[in-house]
This record gives structure tokens, sequence and C-alpha cells, in this order.
């Protein structure tokens, strides 16, 4: 009985320690060092875009794709690269390696780097976060692997998330003295408020299909078919009026911050906005006539 219960113990050990081992691994970027990474000349995110949809893709997985000033920056320009074209209709964000974001880079947030430097961190940071909900297209979360910290923050933030089932979810900033206040302003509108404590209290992880019951995610699929599921919403949303969605993106998180009454006194005027739009009688005249609409993308009125 006694040897039983060590062999117990033992075991769930070894789960502990195989759940926690990598995800120390991953925040703690600074100690992130091997093969796989790119090049020093590589950029530190690429950007592919074919049939309206944006590909951005965090590519420094020696980093753990860890968010350093620099990464935030090429990320930004990526995101704003001819963002009014009627070509882009959906940006999807994935990641290269086992992590698709570990937060910040440590070693910029360590006394070598003054307060000036490490606001600079922190303000382009909060500037990218926001930016995603600002943006007149959809931006969707393709996590395949671990995000932890502002890499959380990062998928909380995106309008839609896909995630396959191997993918975790962690705020452990608290582990190393550095609560994760940033990121939790991204959890607390996704999370229900103790589940997001609990993250930021504990620093212990989300599995995806936690993530998922709890709504940080919006699917989770096996490894083999995120591509595919990724993309199938894309096209989905390429198949709708650009100006008709950003209006509606728009329209969403504005409404999401005020008050019952003012919300519907708000989104009732955007409807009727809505229907002043070439694309939105466009719609209704191609539904009426049982054809296909054809699309104009463009914020002009119907004449």
């Amino acid at each position: 009985r006694v040897a039983r219960r060590a062999c117990l113990a033992a075991m769930a050990a070894a789960r502990l320690g195989r759940l926690r081992g990598p995800l120390a691994a991953a925040f703690s970027s600074a100690a992130a060092a091997g093969a796989g990474g790119p090049p020093p000349h590589a950029k530190l995110t690429v950007r592919r875009q074919a049939g309206g949809v944006r590909n951005i893709i965090l590519n420094n997985p020696r980093k753990r794709n860890a968010l350093s000033l620099s990464m935030l920056q090429s990320l930004r320009e990526d995101l704003l690269h001819d963002v009014k074209s009627k070509d882009l209709r959906v940006i999807i964000i994935s990641a290269e390696g086992p992590v698709f974001c570990s937060g910040h880079d440590l070693k910029e947030l360590s006394s070598e780097d003054d307060v000036k430097h490490h606001s600079q961190v922190f303000e382009i940071c909060a500037e990218v976060m926001t930016l995603i909900q600002k943006l007149p297209v959809p931006v969707i979360a393709k996590v395949n692997g671990l995000a932890t910290a502002a890499g959380c923050q990062l998928v909380a933030s995106c309008d839609i998330a896909v995630a396959s089932e191997k993918s975790q979810f962690a705020t452990p900033g608290v582990n190393i003295g550095l609560f994760c206040s940033t990121p939790a302003v991204a959890l607390g509108r996704s999370l229900p408020r103790k589940v997001a404590l609990e993250m930021l209290f504990t620093g212990e992880p989300l599995s995806a299909q936690e993530a998922l019951m709890h709504g940080l995610v919006s699917k989770v699929v096996p490894e083999d078919k995120l591509e595919e599921e990724t993309m199938k919403i894309s096209h989905k949303i390429c198949e709708s009026s650009k100006s008709v969605l950003a209006l509606g993106k728009a329209t969403f998180y504005r409404q999401m911050t005020q008050d019952l009454d003012t919300a519907y006194r708000m989104t009732t005027q955007v409807m009727v906005d809505n229907l002043t739009l070439r694309d939105g009688q466009e719609g209704i005249e191609a539904f009426i006539q049982k054809r296909k609409p054809v699309w104009s993308h463009s914020q002009d009125e119907k004449k």
C-alpha cells in the first residue's frame, strides 16, 4: 500500500513537471537559445498575403517569439501595412515553433535598461493590442502551443482565436515578481472575472479546452486541422463586404463599453447608416433578386 501511494505521488509529480517545465521555459525568454530561430538578418515577423487573407507570422522561435520592442514594432508595421486596401479582408496572426508567444523579453525589463525604455516597451505593447481591435478587418489568432503573459494578452486581444488541442494559456508573471497587469486588461474583458483572477494570482495555465469553455478562444481543433479550420473561417469572412464588416466591428467594440440604453440608441443609428452604404443596399437587392451580391467594399453611400 505504501509503495502504491509512493508510485501515485511520483506519477502526479511527473505530470506536474511536464506541465510546468515547458511553461516556465516559455515565459523565461531570456533563457531561450538553440536551433530553429531565424538568422540575425531575418525579420522578426513574416507577412504573406493571398486571396484577401494576410498571414503575419511571429518568427523568432529561438526566443519563444517574445514580444521584444523590435518584435512589437515589426508586428505593428505588418498590421498597418496597406490596411485600407480592398484586397485585405482578414488578418491571421500565427507563430513559428512550439511556443506561440512567451510575452515580453525579460532581458529588456531588467535593471540594465532605464525606466524610459521600460515605458516604451509597455506603451507600444498597449498600442499594438488596441490597434488590433481598431483595424477595419477581423484579426484571427492561430495558436499552436504556449501563449503566456503578453502572448496570452495578444490572443485575448484578437477578434477570433482558433487553437490546437495542445495549446495552453497562462499569465505567470506573479511567479517572477512582475504581476501581469497589462495582460489583465485583455483577459478581464475576455474571461469571467474569477477565472481571470485565478490565472493572474496563481500563474497556473488553462488548457485549450478550458480556454474554450471560458471564452478565451473561439474553437479548439486537432493540430493537423488548425490551418484548415482557420482558413475556413477566413474564407467565409472574405465572402462579405469589407465596408460592412468594418462598420460592424467598430460598432461592436464601441457598444461594449456603454450602458444598455446608450448601446441600443447608438446601434440603432448605425443600422440606419449601414443601409445608406452602397454595399448595404447591394446586399438587400441581391437577396430580393435571388442573386449573389457584388460588393464594392467601399465606404461610399448609395446614390
